[in-house]
């Protein structure tokens, strides 16, 4: 735009920020920002609350920060964004520090800046802390709990193994829990194997919507946690009655300007041989540094012979751990591997990426459908 002679504003600039922000491409979003500061506007608050929010999703926390602390003008949005970014990344001791300075500051918190206390709280287990924040909404500052803030607090109690107390907290809220909430409560169901209770969390998302995918799956996987196969394969079977589709697990990556997507066992890719070799080396070496495959997490029933190895080749083909052997052979070792992934990392990924980091001497940023994940020396 700018060569064409054409104007450029700084709300131009926050709709840019926006758009890297969105596919995680921390690349142009630095471009981007160095023609922020040629044009003199790294001081302008809305263009500062883009960049801040761009890194942050990006997987770049310390240059959120950096940006945020330069600020000499802050207003609500500022607050909330760097709030967010600390809460995305699991920082909850950033989250509940930058709030209190908030607070102190004279600055009122909104809805979305609650979202953000509650979701760190709920991601490292601070459960006082959680209710507490909980019940200053309205008290302190008369905002009214949303259906996210109850679903974060849903998620809190289940993280916590609380799950009695989180149906009963559902239960008590003052409308109709949403298909969210009960989802959050679905799959704190299959982490802690209770079919009881799984069962009826899925009754109640199939009566809010009889095509959600994530019912069907979530209680199959319940089930084959349980050992109970067939009940697992009926639940695959009425999907197949519907004719739902599980979404794919999808990783990508960006190296130079280009974006590389890699989907389970892909081979696809020109450097697919380079890759996987890349992989096959970074297993024997985790291993030898006490890796072992978690084979429970593949809830397939497989033949006994081979059933094991079969296990094992299918979590080293999940696309996170693709994506992260394509990164380690394709960017220079100062810079981190940065991979984003469309649904929740597995336990063994997570598991694995510790090792891996150790091994290979290289930080592992990692963002799934939730937050980010950062891995250095294990």
């Amino acid at each position: 735009i700018s060569e064409r002679g054409l104007g450029v504003s700084a709300f131009t600039f926050a709709s840019l920020l926006s758009g890297v922000a969105s596919i995680g491409s921390i690349r142009k979003g630095e471009q981007i920002h160095s023609q922020v500061v040629k044009l003199g506007l790294s001081c302008n608050q809305p263009v500062c609350n883009a960049l801040i929010s761009m890194y942050s999703k990006c997987g770049s926390i310390d240059t959120a920060s950096r940006v945020f602390n330069l600020m000499e003008d802050r207003n609500v949005i500022s607050w909330t964004s760097m709030i967010t970014g600390f809460a995305k990344h699991g920082l909850a001791k950033g989250v509940l520090e930058t709030f209190n300075q908030m607070t102190e500051d004279g600055v009122k918190p909104n809805e979305v800046t609650y979202v953000a206390i509650l979701s760190a709280c709920s991601h490292v287990g601070l459960v006082s802390e959680g209710w507490r924040h909980f019940k200053s909404m309205y008290k302190d500052h008369k905002i009214k709990p949303r259906m996210e803030h109850y679903a974060c607090m849903v998620d809190l109690l289940c993280r916590s193994g609380l799950l009695t107390d989180a149906f009963d907290f559902i239960n008590s809220m003052p409308f109709q829990a949403d298909v969210l909430v009960w989802r959050t409560f679905l799959g704190a169901c299959r982490v802690h194997i209770n079919t009881e209770l799984g069962e009826m969390a899925a009754r109640k998302i199939l009566e809010l919507d009889p095509n959600e995918p994530a019912a069907y799956i979530q209680l199959s996987n319940i089930y084959a946690s349980a050992g109970k196969w067939e009940e697992s394969a009926e639940m695959r079977e009425k999907m197949k009655e519907r004719n739902l589709v599980k979404e794919g697990g999808c990783s990508w990556i960006e190296v130079g300007d280009k974006v590389h997507k890699f989907y389970v066992g892909d081979t696809s890719h020109p450097n697919a041989h380079r890759i996987y070799n890349e992989l096959e080396r970074l297993i024997r070496e985790i291993k030898r540094c006490g890796y072992v495959p978690n084979t429970d997490l593949v809830l397939h029933q497989l033949e006994e012979e081979n059933g094991e190895a079969e296990k094992e080749r299918l979590l080293y083909q999940h696309s996170e751990k693709i994506a992260v052997a394509f990164g380690l052979i394709s960017t220079g070792k100062s810079r981190p591997v940065r991979v984003f992934k469309n649904l929740r990392v597995c336990g063994d990924c997570h598991n694995a990426m510790k090792y891996i980091t150790t091994v290979s001497g290289r930080e592992i940023v990692l963002r799934d459908l939730n937050r980010f994940h950062h891995f250095k020396d294990g």
